[in-house]
């Protein structure tokens, strides 16, 4: 207990930070616990239970706010539900889990640090007059395009623990989906049910009441910096900054989770 009450502010600097951008901060939590030695077993739990904690509010936030459209949404969400479930229902060795994890945050967050603001801005205006101009064979192709991406994401953040959002958030900029906020407001949305859904499958593999009930403080740690967090990133922070900040994060993650690996 003295070890959770240790690491609760950790993780309400990781709430803070990770909801402005639209994340959960899951991989953060899984790198705090492995440095403080938990048991790998709870270790995926307490990383989605706080997920959701965190964008749970910052999905509620981003919505009122205007920046989530649920029925760009809705493809991801429908691929990733499923998937999420049997991959957390998946048994995965702890070496495997680490080295897919940063492998993965690193390569994905290149794109989001070295994009440009001109860059930036022309993205934005494409993203708009594709609306304007959009066809049946558009619609089509952004359906199957969410079904398909949203299955694989949802099986590997089941699988290793984490929502999602550090997957589907450079896919949605290197594809041009959206404008940044809206970005991070889908990812927090897709960070949500997948944790929901990796969360069941995950507690089908058997749970222990006494490490639920241990949990409350960083419970309560991510709640409050996840409600800080989500309004700044709604209101306050500009586009560019929104992306870079998450590109920063992701990249430090990957890189600190590999020299555990290693070192």
């Amino acid at each position: 207990m003295d070890t959770i009450f240790s690491i609760a502010p950790l993780f309400f600097l990781v709430a803070l930070i990770y909801s402005s951008v639209g994340f959960g901060g899951g991989s953060s939590y899984l790198a705090i616990m492995a440095l403080s030695a938990f048991s790998y077993g709870i270790m995926p739990k307490i990383a989605l239970l706080c997920n959701i904690i965190v964008v749970a509010g910052g999905s509620y936030v981003f919505y009122k706010s205007g920046h989530i459209k649920l029925k760009n949404v809705l493809p991801f969400i429908i691929g990733s539900i499923p998937m999420a479930f049997l991959g957390g229902s998946i048994q995965i060795k702890k070496e495997i889990f680490l080295l897919l994890l940063a492998v993965t945050l690193i390569i994905a967050s290149g794109n989001m640090v070295f994009f440009n603001t001109e860059k930036r801005k022309i993205l934005k205006r494409d993203f708009f007059n594709s609306l304007e101009h959009s066809d049946h064979n558009n619609n089509f192709l952004r359906i199957f395009f969410g079904l398909i991406s949203g299955s694989v994401i949802g099986f590997i953040a089941g699988l290793v623990g984490i929502g999602g959002g550090i997957f589907l958030a450079p896919l949605l900029y290197m594809t041009r989906w959206g404008y940044a906020k809206q970005i991070s407001a889908t990812a927090s949305f897709f960070i949500l049910v997948n944790s929901i859904a990796g969360l069941a499958g995950q507690f089908s593999k058997g749970y222990n009441d006494s490490d639920i009930i241990q949990i409350m403080p960083l419970a309560i740690a991510v709640f409050i910096g996840g409600q800080i967090g989500s309004r700044l990133g709604a209101f306050r922070l500009s586009d560019i900054i929104v992306e870079r900040a998450a590109g920063i994060l992701i990249m430090y993650t990957g890189f600190r989770i590999l020299y555990k690996l290693i070192a």
